[in-house]
């Protein structure tokens, strides 16, 4: 079956997939169906597996090669387009893709909206082997990456510098772009598990956090390292260790039927033991494909249960305040007994210079 028709047999009413400019989770669900990649296009779906892509002149020509589906072009203001064009419908939409403005044009167009949500997601979050494929080869260029980087120079250079050589190396090797803003971040920079590259020249002594990933054939890698520029204290060395012992207890928890839930309880157990269970705040991981973050997630909160194909990061944090930071992430799919790594470089502490 073809992702339409899969989607089709969960519709009660028709579906609008929506990507209205600057929504990405709509926009990411249309190239998911259709294999169309831009700012601004829609598909109905309908239950009995038939689909209408709708785009403006922008994209026009690139709409009309898509297989599998009818194309409509449309004015720019997409929804209000698409509204008059299904008036008097009652069509199904995502609510968390679709902004209040894009509801209301529908509604004005004479369209009666149902809310829906995370039907696209749940295809998604199943990887077929051409995606899976895909993965593969973005962890690896990830691995390939962080090799070279190892062999860079830190010391006196700032961590602005080192982000944009981690980009621009991703680029230069063939990745179509990077996941997400670079993270480098030296010493207590590290305790904001989200920090932002700075300019101050990184000093020996210090661990440093590097969370990068590539975008190949629109999939993403997420990997994250902890490096120890010179020789550090020994108790950096020893939250890193304690690091890697909760990232490897979540790996060793991911698999086919386990709750997102129980795979995060289990990474928490070391730090927990420690004494530091304050200091790791966010979930082990979440989702990764078309998008960075999406279905499944491991948290506290997690309701999903893992299944074969699905791709998650693993990536278990430690961050005191004013002193250092440390994460330590794989990109893994789930098997049918486990999980595979498909992120591969080395976990143990490297000292850089």
């Amino acid at each position: 079956m073809t992702r339409i028709e899969r989607l089709a047999a969960l519709l009660e009413s028709p579906l609008l997939v929506a990507g209205p400019p600057y929504v990405l989770g709509g926009q990411a669900n249309v190239r998911y169906l259709t294999g169309l990649s831009s700012s601004n296009a829609a598909v109905l779906v309908e239950p009995g597996g038939t689909a209408t892509l709708y785009t403006d002149f922008r994209y026009a020509a690139r709409a009309r090669d898509v297989d599998g589906v009818s194309f409509v072009e449309t004015a720019r203001t997409l929804l209000p387009a698409v509204g008059e064009l299904l008036a008097g419908r009652r069509i199904a939409f995502e609510e968390a893709h679709l902004p209040y403005g894009g509801y209301r044009a529908l509604v004005e167009a004479g369209v009666e909206p149902v809310p829906t949500t995370g039907l696209v997601e749940s295809l998604r979050a199943v990887k077929d082997e051409a995606e899976i494929a895909t993965m593969r080869r973005a962890g690896a260029l990830s691995d390939e990456i962080f090799a070279a980087l190892a062999e860079e120079r830190f010391t006196g250079r700032t961590e602005r510098e080192l982000a944009w050589w981690i980009e621009r190396s991703f680029r230069e090797a063939g990745a179509e772009g990077v996941s997400f803003d670079t993270v480098v971040a030296a010493g207590a920079t590290a305790s904001s598990p989200h920090a932002v590259p700075g300019d101050r020249p990184i000093e020996a002594g210090v661990l440093v956090t590097i969370d990068a990933g590539c975008i190949v054939g629109g999939y993403s890698s997420d990997c994250t390292r902890t490096l120890a520029v010179g020789e550090v204290p020994d108790r950096l060395a020893e939250l890193h260790a304690l690091c890697l012992e909760a990232q490897l207890a979540g790996l060793a928890a991911v698999g086919p039927g386990v709750h997102g839930r129980d795979a995060d309880a289990a990474s928490r157990v070391p730090i927990e033991a420690a004494g530091l269970g304050w200091a790791y705040g966010h979930g082990l991981g979440h989702g990764v494909g078309l998008q960075i973050h999406e279905a499944p997630v491991l948290r506290p909160e997690s309701t999903d249960v893992l299944e074969p194909g699905n791709v998650v990061s693993v990536e278990p944090g430690i961050y005191r305040p004013g002193d250092a930071g440390v994460r330590i992430e794989d990109l893994v799919l789930v098997t049918a007994d486990g999980c595979e790594r498909l992120t591969q470089f080395t976990k143990e502490l490297i000292t850089v210079t």
